[in-house]
């Protein structure tokens, strides 16, 4: 299994990825064979071809920014080709390419253990500029292994105004053989001054065969779930695995789809918001349930506090541990809207399936389990009317994005879902 396999649907873009990876590891070889102590200059330069002449511009640049739609898989990619930098299989010596899958550089790098691979991703609401300065020292630190010290920031969008200034600096003055992998839904998401620096790589959404073929293989996943599954999400490939093997997603998913069907009068719009608001909140409590216990007492542990969870913390400790817990209502706080997006992005779905019937469209229906009430919504309302709900449903995820208060900008959708 070579690095490449979980990068679905992207086949030009892993024929780059796999060129700069061998391009890199010939600068990791040339450099050792010379037993060169300079600094590496990774500025395009003539190399030689496979027949000694001149190949052109070297393929492996310090810094790379992959944009793609939600669930395309940026962060897959990144990661696949830090592995790709990694890789110390004895083949490449034989004309193999770097990204085997299974030597040592290669493994760590994919499950997170890697010295020279930092994978950073947050789950609060943004990046601030204290961790991006941590970053940045790191970035200056040589590779423990002597190949490539790689900094995959998978949320390169949520970084602060400030946060993108300290690491501009860093991706203008890179460090020696120090590699920035860069990860955000689109190039406009990104610090013009920061993206003109990278080697942009554009990734598209999967087909749902891809996504479908991914799970089966990858995941276990029995074929006609895997196919609903891809099919429900339109190639959204981490939400199409949690929704094949997550029996509450499901859940979740089929009683957002029965909203449209419930906004018929005022109380019922205000209780399908609430309904909708609470799911998100249970969500975010569910996670947090299984991730704050283990932090806190594993930061208790590490601060030497007595065992069981009412012993005492060692004096000067307590900002340590609101620190923490300020952190995990943050997380808190992006779960909740992070699920409720979900939420919204099916409700979308649903209306758009209802405007294809409508126009008597070829484009596969997503929602086929929810058949009947799609053609029922379709058959009691105008194309008109359907895109006036599908532009209320954007116009809730956009309040959301904007701090408004998520029951308020619920209610007001399904208010706006109901007069069409």
């Amino acid at each position: 299994m070579a690095v490449w396999d979980d990068v679905v649907g992207q086949e030009r873009l892993t024929e780059q990825l796999a060129a700069a990876a061998r391009d890199a590891d010939a600068i990791v070889t040339a450099e050792a064979a010379a037993e060169s102590d300079t600094a590496l200059d990774l500025t395009p330069a003539p190399q030689d071809g496979p027949d000694g002449g001149e190949r052109g511009p070297s393929r492996m640049t310090h810094a790379w920014l992959f944009t793609g739609p939600p669930g395309s898989g940026r962060s897959t990619a990144a990661r696949a080709f830090a592995a790709a930098l990694q890789c110390v299989s004895p083949d490449r010596a034989l004309g193999g390419a770097p990204g085997c899958g299974f030597c040592e550089g290669c493994h760590t790098a994919l499950v997170g253990t890697h010295a020279d691979v930092e994978v950073v991703r947050t789950d609060v609401l943004s990046i601030g500029v204290k961790e991006t300065r941590d970053l940045v020292r790191r970035a200056q630190l040589s590779p423990a292994n002597g190949r490539w010290q790689v900094i995959v920031l998978e949320d390169s969008d949520r970084l602060t105004e400030g946060a993108a200034n300290v690491l501009l600096k860093a991706v203008e003055e890179p460090a020696p053989r120090t590699v920035w992998l860069l990860c955000a839904p689109s190039v406009e998401d990104v610090l013009p001054t920061i993206r003109s620096r990278c080697r942009h790589l554009t990734l598209r959404t999967p087909s749902v065969e891809a996504v479908a073929d991914v799970l089966m293989r990858r995941d276990g996943i029995e074929p006609g779930l895997a196919r609903s599954a891809a099919a429900a999400t339109q190639g959204h490939i981490g939400r199409a695995r949690r929704l094949a093997t997550d029996e509450r997603a499901r859940a979740r998913r089929a009683a957002v789809l029965r909203l449209p069907l419930r906004v018929g009068d005022v109380g019922a719009c205000l209780k399908a918001a609430q309904e909708l608001v609470d799911a998100a909140a249970e969500d975010a409590k569910q996670m947090a349930e299984e991730v704050d216990a283990k932090e806190t007492e594993e930061l208790r542990a590490a601060l030497g506090a007595a065992s069981g969870t009412g012993g005492r913390l060692p004096r000067g400790t307590a900002g340590v541990m609101k620190d923490l817990q300020d952190r995990q209502k943050r997380r808190a706080t992006r779960t909740q809207r992070d699920s409720l997006d979900l939420a919204l992005t099916d409700l979308t779905g649903f209306y758009r399936d209802v405007l294809a019937l409508q126009l008597g469209s070829a484009v596969a229906i997503a929602n086929t389990e929810a058949g009947d009430d799609l053609r029922r919504v379709a058959q009691s309302s105008t194309p008109e009317r359907s895109l006036r709900r599908i532009e209320a449903v954007l116009a809730c995820r956009e309040a959301l994005d904007s701090n408004v208060a998520p029951l308020l900008a619920v209610e007001a959708m399904t208010m706006a879902l109901r007069e069409g």
